[in-house]
């Protein structure tokens, strides 16, 4: 039986379907963090300020929104006026924080905790997107904003003072 991971006995080749899978997964693993971080960040940010646009009207918080915290997010513990409030400014200042590589990985972790309560307690029916949303995040927690941020050129500021 031959498979992908084998060579060809006489010559000692890869066979063309393993030279394929090989050469593919060495182009995969070459693709940098940072790119994949940089895509992260801005698709996260993209989705939560957004979010957040709904709820205001220029500088003033709708009064949908708090209708909605209300009436369709009913969250328990927290008040309706500084679970609209607090929301609405976490989805227009991470989102922020994250495009420009700026505390990055507290950013992240905020949004996930974000996301969680959605999942939770809102849209418990939505977890596919939240399972996205989720490993997005996640991502940027473990590996960092990457190059392209300005935690990275905070970083390697004062790692050339020691």
């Amino acid at each position: 039986m031959i498979t992908h991971a084998t060579q060809d006995a006489a010559s000692g080749t890869m066979t063309l379907p393993t030279r394929f899978l090989t050469t593919l997964h060495e182009k995969y693993a070459a693709i940098p963090d940072s790119a994949i971080s940089l895509l992260a960040r801005v698709g996260i940010a993209g989705i939560f300020w957004r979010s957040g646009q709904t709820k205001v009207n220029g500088w003033e918080i709708r009064d949908l929104t708090f209708d909605l915290f209300r009436d369709e997010y009913a969250l328990p513990f927290i008040p309706v006026e500084l679970a609209a409030y607090s929301a609405t400014i976490a989805e227009h200042l991470f989102p922020i924080l994250l495009i420009a590589g700026l505390a990055s990985r507290l950013s992240a972790t905020a949004l996930l905790v974000m996301t969680a309560v959605i999942q939770i307690f809102v849209y418990p029916t939505s977890w596919p997107d939240h399972a996205l949303w989720a490993a997005a995040l996640v991502f940027i927690m473990a590996r960092g904003p990457g190059a392209i941020s300005l935690d990275y050129l905070i970083r390697a500021r004062f790692a050339t003072r020691r």
